[in-house]
């Protein structure tokens, strides 16, 4: 696949089949993602891959807390004072997730069932919790990070396969820890769920927007 291609096509995949992927797909996919560019060369990235059980427990964990509406208490902030256009084009999402299911916005009980699939990382075979060394500065750790997770989910989709970058699968970490045994000394940044994409869902097929350059891109000359 060219490199263009698998930029414009990849999307996030918000239902995946109940089919597992095999440990060596997994493999080549991180044996080609740790050649992501990091500053200074450093790498600072750790990769926890969970399938089978251990993956079957987090996602029960991660319902039940959601369920309970215990409090957010990740590694990292998350969502908070977005300017106005940024915030805008979360909120649009948010519609359009709703909209193309056919969910009325005051269909609480259709919302909350949607809500409980993410927690529940979309039914994903495989999650991917990306993190980093709590001992140092996040700022450029998590620069990185990004830069992996990118490579992860390029390679992903060239490969036929879908992701989805979840803030919401990294709400708990004290509980996922216990559930992993990362230990106490990393950040749990993000989850990447990883699967085969169900292509029937509605949410999978979406028309996706980005904002024109001129929107963002500043020419100094």
């Amino acid at each position: 696949m060219e490199l263009a291609a698998a930029i414009r096509e990849r999307r996030s995949i918000r239902k995946f089949k109940p089919q597992d992927v095999p440990k060596s797909i997994i493999t080549e996919i991180l044996e080609e993602a740790r050649w992501s560019p990091s500053w200074g060369n450093t790498q600072p990235w750790y990769l926890y891959v969970l399938t089978g059980k251990t993956l079957a427990r987090f996602k029960e964990m991660n319902l039940q807390k959601t369920l309970a509406g215990e409090a957010i208490s990740s590694d990292v902030p998350m969502l908070e004072n977005w300017p106005a256009a940024i915030k805008a084009r979360y909120v649009e999402l948010g519609k359009v997730v709703l909209t193309v299911q056919g969910i009325k916005r005051e269909d609480k009980e259709a919302r909350a069932e949607y809500y409980q699939s993410m927690v529940s990382a979309f039914d994903a075979p495989c999650l991917i919790f990306a993190c980093i060394a709590r001992d140092n500065l996040v700022e450029y750790q998590m620069l990185d990070i990004g830069l992996i997770t990118q490579t992860i989910c390029l390679i992903a989709h060239d490969k036929g396969l879908g992701t989805c970058i979840m803030a919401a699968a990294a709400r708990y970490p004290a509980e996922i820890r216990k559930i992993t045994a990362i230990p106490d000394d990393k950040r749990i940044i993000a989850g990447i769920a990883l699967g085969y994409p169900d292509l029937s869902f509605p949410l999978n097929n979406i028309e996706r927007e980005r904002a024109k350059l001129t929107e963002f891109v500043h020419w100094v000359e």
